[in-house]
């Protein structure tokens, strides 16, 4: 009973740390939906026992872990990058107190693929800055109306209970089609599949069993009476079919014969396994490849394009609703997340890449060292462009002769050093 206490201690101790030990009012009702309930109880994430899900499951969100989240401002056509922002720096390093940001990421991919929800409650001060980011695992979430203000409440498995405005949850969705809010359950999608699964390594399992057993029918040459009989057949399975008798050898006299039965256990064979699994790997949209990091430039391209990005772009204009106010999305302030893709290029595609990009001046060199995971250098933030390329809006002057090219100008400096065509002019 104690430890049973303390653990509830713990739970309520961590609890009061994330929200400050705040509960809900019971001053609510449930928000009105047009087409579904206001209540969602599927988050067990059952499916994340399987270990063909979890694989699936680990090749996501592992990646996912990798994205780098940027606070820009964009306005006019113009982009920038605020300094000292404290939401990016939050946001890249480490979210909440609990996680770094690559853990933070990790558990939200995870989430998102094993209920189809994620919420990540953002943390503000009493003057209304962000604290920190927590994504929350509840067993159950009602929309609720306070005030005339939707918020939600979450019902943890410890029985705590907490509701946050909704605009203050970061809230992601997966095969988001009949719930008016929420994601559709795996449920019914996922679980014949899990468990024909189950069932075939269940049976994978007896199979084995079964072939290291000794079964079959002692006969014997007498007539004896029943209980001679048990005696002698109870005798027989202790010498020769107990787990000792490692040679699977029996032996008997003329007394009595021994008839083996022998069991053919159906196996499924490799195909039809890997159909099985395939079936799960093209519902989390992967495939065996990436699951084992054994993929080319392309298919590691396909990947990202299908499932990274588009979460990726999903969290970024969540993330910029909930984290800036109107108006501050009005002065251009976002939040992107990305990944360096080229860190999955072959060598000749980074070789040829950083080629292009340096010579037009679109990426320093330090960025180009990052590509081949080298450290950067001092100075190396400064771009530079190669001279066989002109501005676009002097090319015209350039093919009508009214802009000397490069090589003119270098020849001139060097045959008059000083740069006047005419200084002697007033000598003559």
């Amino acid at each position: 009973m104690k430890e049973k206490r303390s653990i509830f201690q713990e739970a309520r101790s961590f609890f009061n740390m994330v929200f400050g030990g705040k509960q809900p009012s019971n001053n609510h009702r449930y928000m009105q939906m047009m087409n579904s309930a206001p209540t969602l109880y599927d988050f067990s994430g059952d499916a994340y026992d399987s270990d063909t899900v979890r694989a699936a499951a680990d090749a996501f969100a592992r990646n996912v872990g990798k994205l780098k989240a940027k606070h820009i401002r964009r306005l006019d056509g113009e982009v920038s990058y605020p300094k000292n922002s404290n939401v990016e720096w939050l946001l890249q390093t480490r979210p909440n107190q609990f996680m770094n940001a690559y853990i933070f990421y990790y558990r939200l991919a995870t989430q998102f693929l094993m209920s189809n929800n994620a919420f990540i409650w953002v943390k503000r001060d009493a003057m209304n800055r962000i604290e920190g980011f927590y994504p929350l695992t509840s067993s159950g979430v009602e929309l609720i109306d306070v005030s005339g203000q939707m918020a939600v409440k979450f019902r943890f498995y410890d029985g705590n209970e907490y509701a946050a405005p909704y605009f203050d949850v970061i809230h992601l969705r997966r095969f988001f089609y009949q719930n008016d809010m929420f994601g559709e359950t795996n449920k019914r999608a996922l679980n014949p599949i899990l468990d024909l699964i189950a069932a075939t390594n269940a049976g994978l399992k007896n199979a084995v069993k079964t072939s290291a057993i000794l079964r079959g029918i002692l006969k014997f040459g007498s007539m004896l009476k029943e209980d001679d009989m048990k005696k002698q057949t109870e005798a027989f399975k202790r010498d020769y079919l107990d787990a000792s008798n490692h040679g699977g050898i029996a032996a008997t006299d003329s007394k009595a014969e021994y008839q083996e039965l022998k069991s053919d256990p159906k196996m499924i064979d490799d195909k039809l396994m890997t159909a099985m699994a395939d079936k799960v790997y093209d519902y989390f949209g992967t495939n065996k490849k990436i699951i084992q990091s054994n993929y080319s430039e392309e298919e590691w391209n396909a990947f990202y394009e299908s499932m990274i990005e588009p979460f990726a772009l999903q969290m970024g204009l969540e993330f910029t609703a909930k984290v800036f106010s109107d108006r501050q999305q009005g002065h251009g302030n976002e939040i992107l997340f990305e990944a360096n893709r080229l860190q999955y290029a072959s060598n000749d595609t980074k070789v040829k890449i950083i080629e292009t990009l340096v010579d037009r001046g679109m990426m320093s060199i330090n960025q180009g060292l990052e590509v081949f995971n080298l450290p950067p250098i001092e100075g190396g933030e400064k771009r530079i462009m190669s001279l066989n390329f002109i501005d676009a809006d002097k090319a015209s002057e350039y093919q009508l002769g009214k802009v000397k090219s490069n090589d003119e100008v270098s020849k001139e400096e060097q045959n008059d050093p000083e740069g006047g065509e005419n200084k002697n002019d007033g000598d003559e």
